[in-house]
Formats: C-alpha cells, sequence, structure tokens
C-alpha cells in the first residue's frame, strides 16, 4: 500500500459512458500529458472524477505502462495516451460522491485564498494527489459501492465541455465565431461584413500578398465573387504555433502574408456589439505576447468612438502589450476612399500603406 500512488483521471458524463462501453480497460489521456503518464505505474489507482456534476465515479487500478494508442474510443478527442486499467469501483452518476461531502477530509480543500480555487486540483488530468487524499477517496468510493445513496444529477452536467488546447499559458478554449455556429449557410445578398472582407482579401492579392479567410467564411462571395477564387488565397496557414493560437488565427476575419509571415490581421466589426474581434484579439495576444502582427479593427465610421472606448477598457489596457498599442481603427469610408484612390497603383504597394487609412485607439 506504501508503493502505490493516486491519481485523478478526470471524466465528463459522455467519456464515461464511452470507457464502460468500450470495455472499461483502457484510459486514455491528451497528448501534451505523455510525460506524466509515463511516471503512472502498475499497481496505481487512477481516482475518477466527474466533471460537471463534481463527483467522485469511481477507482481504477493501473495494470500495464502508459502506451500510445490512436484507435478511437472516445468520440470527441482521441486521447492516445494510455494505460490498461481494471475497476475497483465503478458507480453511475447518481450514486456517485459529491466531492464537497469529503471536503473536511481532503487537503485540497485547506487554507484556500479563494473558496473556489479547490478546482484546480481537478484541472489536469492525470494528476497525481496526496496518498492521504486519495485514501480517503477510494474508501469512501469502497462504502458507497456496497451501501449507495441515490443523489439525483441535473443531465445538463453530464454533457460533455469543451475541448481544451494547449497553449504556452496552459490549457484552453478557443470558442467558435457566432457567425460559424448560427449562420453556416451563406446568404444571397453579402452583408456590410462580407463586402469589407472581399475588399480586405483583394486589396492584399493584387499588392501581391498571400491572403486568408477566417475558416468558416471560405463559402461566402459577394456580388458572386466567390472568397476562394481570390488570387493569392491560402487554404492553409503556417503551423508555427501551439494548437490555441494556431486556431485562433484560422479565426481571425482576414491575413495578409508574405511568405510564412503574417504582416497584416483584420477583425471586421459591423454589427451591435465589437467584443467577438476583440476578444479574440486579446486571446492572441495573452498567449503570444511577443507577437509582432500589426492588429486592425475595421468598422463603420458612426462606431469609432465605440472602438476606441472598448480597445481601452481594464481588461484589455491590462494586456502586455496594451491592446491599444498594437491594434488600430480604419473606417469603412478610409478603407473604401483608400482603395479608389490608390487603385492605379495597388501593386506597387506596402502593408505600411495601411499607417494612411488607420488611426491609433491609444487614449491621452
Amino acid at each position: 500500500m506504501s508503493n502505490k500512488n493516486y491519481w485523478i483521471e478526470v471524466f465528463t458524463g459522455a467519456t464515461w459512458k464511452e470507457f464502460l462501453e468500450s470495455g472499461a480497460e483502457i484510459s486514455g489521456f491528451r497528448k501534451h500529458r505523455w510525460k506524466t503518464v509515463q511516471q503512472i505505474k502498475q499497481g496505481d489507482y487512477l481516482l475518477c472524477y466527474l466533471t460537471g456534476a463534481s463527483r467522485f465515479i469511481g477507482v481504477l487500478e493501473v495494470v500495464s505502462e502508459g502506451f500510445k494508442d490512436e484507435n478511437p474510443i472516445w468520440g470527441d478527442d482521441d486521447l492516445p495516451c494510455r494505460v490498461k486499467v481494471k475497476g475497483i469501483v465503478t458507480l453511475t452518476p447518481e450514486t456517485a460522491i459529491p466531492v464537497h461531502e469529503l471536503k473536511d477530509e481532503l487537503s485540497v480543500f485547506k487554507n484556500l485564498k479563494n473558496p473556489n480555487h479547490w478546482s484546480g486540483a481537478f484541472r489536469r488530468s492525470p494528476t497525481k494527489w496526496e496518498k492521504s487524499d486519495g485514501e480517503v477517496v477510494v474508501n469512501a468510493l469502497m462504502n458507497a459501492k456496497l451501501d449507495p445513496v441515490i443523489r439525483p444529477v441535473d443531465e445538463s452536467k453530464l454533457s460533455n465541455r469543451p475541448v481544451p488546447l494547449t497553449a504556452k499559458i496552459g490549457s484552453v478554449t478557443v470558442p467558435e465565431r457566432e457567425d460559424e455556429v448560427h449562420n453556416t449557410e451563406p446568404s444571397k445578398e453579402p452583408t456590410p461584413h462580407e463586402e469589407i472582407q472581399w475588399m480586405l482579401l483583394k486589396l492584399g492579392s493584387e499588392m501581391g500578398l498571400d491572403v486568408w479567410v477566417a475558416r468558416n467564411d471560405r463559402g461566402r462571395e459577394v456580388n458572386g465573387n466567390q472568397f476562394t477564387k481570390i488570387s493569392r488565397i491560402r487554404s492553409e496557414l503556417p503551423r508555427q504555433f501551439d494548437d490555441a493560437t494556431n486556431r485562433t488565427i484560422e479565426l481571425i476575419d482576414v491575413l495578409w502574408l508574405k511568405g510564412n509571415a503574417i504582416v497584416a490581421a483584420f477583425e471586421v466589426e459591423s454589427t451591435t456589439s465589437i467584443y467577438s474581434g476583440l476578444l479574440r484579439m486579446s486571446d492572441l495576444i495573452s498567449m503570444q505576447p511577443n507577437l509582432n502582427i500589426p492588429l486592425y479593427l475595421v468598422a463603420p465610421d458612426e462606431r469609432r468612438d465605440k472602438v476606441i472606448t472598448e480597445v481601452n477598457r481594464p481588461t484589455f489596457s491590462r494586456l502586455s502589450p496594451p491592446m491599444s498599442q498594437i491594434c488600430q481603427y480604419i473606417s469603412f469610408s478610409s478603407l473604401k476612399d483608400g482603395m479608389s484612390r490608390v487603385s492605379s497603383v495597388i501593386r506597387y504597394l506596402k502593408p505600411d500603406f495601411l499607417e494612411e487609412l488607420s488611426e491609433s485607439c491609444e487614449v491621452e
């Protein structure tokens, strides 16, 4: 018993069901956890924790060394870093033990600066636990197996949670764009957003740059001009960053590239809210503070003050560097007038041409 280690393994209601349906003989973890998985030894116990419902649902004994295998078991994630296991205790969500019933016995609830900080102990899977805590959980689960107590559980808490992506700052999520979720079919009439996207793509292409349109907008068109037919449009981006950064960049409205270098990034905001583009830019700065990409927020003229006010909110001003120092504003009229003015010499322009069209978002 003294040589046994205890590890937290996090499940959703869906992945627990998939684990059982596959035979309950393989536990899997994400690829960036391979070094940790290699530390798990035969005879160790995995403490199965049901996230969302915040309940302990089982104990598994490890019966193999770690190995890699990408054969599908789980629907939304391959979880290729694996160990073979056998069940010691496997409960249902209804008979699983709420974690707060054990808080007086677990060290993870002691000396918390914030009462919600206990969840950090369940954030990464697998995570090694103190032996004393492991023994508390195992004893409680053994008793629950012998004398189960039914506790109703909200079904919504058993659904899958967003799949985290790897970033320098840890595991993060990258939300889909709202138009990808709610407006997947291209509209017959071009929206102002699509018209500005088209102009930026056309301008960059005619300047001799490669261009990129947001992954979910590739099927759009403006007045019969399909985005994918634009000269020099990229079908893929260079994969030079971590997963989360790459996915964030893929969702930016328009990119201009020279070789593998991104020379300008544009978020077009024509609706009532400008937060989606700002948050995407904020995510990019947070994950890659040394990333030297000029960012531009393109919005209607009447929204100029709104853009500058939002860029200078405290949450964006505390970034390093602050959003206002690297994000410029371009009005719709400035872009249209600028393109008309230089139409005969576009092929000779450089990306710093944008300095004439944009204005700083910094405030005194």
